[in-house]
């Protein structure tokens, strides 16, 4: 089974996503303080990564730099879920991401990002 850590603060938005992954098959770890990413994947390395890009003190965009210049992570895939619609095209210039999904997501369309990037990984 793929394992897919859900970072997000707002730990309604975990819960669904818990639910949802859960129900598709997926293990599901959450966390809801990006500071403890690291310390997160290394417990548990995840097949994917689902970031959120507001994190209270924490731009998601920068973890999903960290994440993706690190030797031990690069190759994780990582997609940002955000509210903000408009963050797209900032996410294509930054190229850190794998891909981005809108807040509130429909869930077929989160499964299917799921899906098209740990097939590509």
């Amino acid at each position: 089974m793929k394992r897919i850590l859900a970072v997000d603060d707002n730990k309604d938005i975990l819960n669904v996503l818990r639910y949802i992954l859960e129900d598709s098959g997926y293990v599901v770890d959450t966390l809801s303080d990006g500071h403890f990413l690291f310390e997160k994947i290394k417990q548990h390395t995840p097949d994917l990564i689902l970031l959120d890009i507001m994190l209270g003190d924490l731009d998601g965009r920068v973890l999903c730099k960290d994440v993706k210049t690190t030797e031990e992570t690069h190759s994780i895939p990582v997609i940002l879920i955000s509210a903000n619609h408009n963050i797209a095209d900032v996410l294509k210039q930054c190229g850190a991401p794998d891909d981005f999904v809108e807040k509130p997501f429909d869930m077929y369309t989160l499964l299917n990002t799921i899906e098209r990037q740990l097939s590509a990984a």
